[in-house]
């Protein structure tokens, strides 16, 4: 009788903790393997000092194991990653044991959310080349197109949509793991610039830990039920990028790019990622296409113009639109009021574009 995955996990949760709940309910299973007969995982203590008083656990859970039929061989390793932090006061609505950024859990590969129909990541080869604001500015887009919308900032080292969308409010959670989002705008939104104390704090990250917060910030927040999640990427082809196309099904990812042929060079290689990761690229869209006057008129394209959309034509991919740069855009940002938000040019050029990917079924 071959063991299975979800015989070990059944027994390890029927082992009670001292102070409650079991092994696998208080997510201290890591790393879970089965391979024909043979077993092995890593019970993960939060901090050196339980990893100490965890030696027992750790006999009973490889017996426990051991015990099952056709179990052959059992290993299991402990461990602990951080010494404990320091204590803090928990914000009203939120246990203190709700924390975001620990090691990412197995996955067999990509699992959609429940109850969100598309992922649409917005993504960038460079930095600097509005890729949060679009987000931000399509996210808001869409739902006043009449989608249900939520927004992602999957920028962990630079998260930038709370003080975009106008949000502050630390997010609650009734019972230490499921996170209850803010709404702002009609989108729901998270960040994990909601959860700093601190909005100066940088995030000191390795990959593990971006990849664990980006799954809890994809499983164990609340979106409810959603037309499309916009996921804000960081810029480049890294982790998080990675991660997000492993753990969830991607509707696609839309390419931002100014006109500029430094900005186009790192654009191929976001595209190019996306494309060996059997991800859809929805199509380009140039972002600061041309900039007009305020008090003249004048039309001028500081960054080139049309680089975007030949570019798009050369690698066969549709190209989405040109989106204005436009001092109103820039002041809404900072202000905590999308443009999207409101009426004018640079309003009506997103709300296109959020009307192409609807007509497209994209969100």
């Amino acid at each position: 009788m071959a063991v299975t995955r979800e015989a070990v996990l059944a027994a390890l949760g029927r082992i009670t903790l001292p102070d409650g709940g079991d092994p696998v309910s208080r997510d201290l299973v890591r790393a879970l393997t089965v391979e024909g007969g043979t077993v092995r995982f890593v019970l993960e203590a939060p901090t050196p000092e339980a990893a100490q008083r965890m030696q027992g656990l750790r006999r009973v859970a490889e017996e426990t194991v051991r015990a099952l039929p056709g179990v052959t061989a059992a290993s299991v390793v402990l461990t602990a990653h951080a010494p404990a932090p320091a204590p803090r006061a928990a914000p009203q609505g939120e246990p203190p044991a709700l924390r975001i950024g620990r090691h990412p859990a197995p996955q067999a590969g990509p699992e959609p959310l429940a109850g969100v129909r598309h992922i649409l990541a917005v993504a960038s080869g460079k930095g600097g080349v509005g890729k949060s604001t679009v987000a931000s500015n399509l996210a808001v887009a869409l739902a006043r197109a009449g989608r249900r919308v939520g927004l992602l900032d999957a920028d962990i080292h630079g998260p930038s949509q709370p003080r975009m969308m106008g949000v502050s409010a630390r997010p609650s959670s009734p019972d230490g793991k499921t996170i209850l989002p803010p709404v702002a705008h009609g989108v729901t939104m998270m960040s994990i610039g909601l959860m700093l104390a601190d909005q100066d704090t940088a995030v000191i990250w390795r990959g593990p830990m971006l990849m664990g917060a980006l799954q809890q910030m994809l499983g164990q927040v609340a979106w409810g039920e959603l037309d499309v999640l916009v996921v804000d990427l960081p810029p480049g082809t890294g982790d998080v990028q990675l991660s997000l196309c492993q753990k969830v099904p991607l509707a696609g990812a839309l390419i931002v790019s100014t006109p500029q042929d430094v900005a186009l060079l790192d654009a191929r290689k976001a595209i190019a990622m996306f494309r060996q990761l059997k991800a859809p690229v929805v199509g380009l869209v140039e972002n600061m296409s041309v900039f007009v006057c305020p008090n003249c008129g004048h039309e001028s394209h500081i960054f080139g113009h049309g680089g975007v959309e030949a570019e798009a034509r050369r690698l066969g991919l549709p190209f989405l639109g040109a989106l204005p740069l436009a001092l109103e855009v820039r002041e809404a940002g900072d202000a905590g009021t999308p443009v999207a938000a409101g009426d004018g040019p640079s309003a009506a050029a997103y709300a296109r574009l959020a009307r192409r990917l609807v007509a497209e079924g994209i969100a």
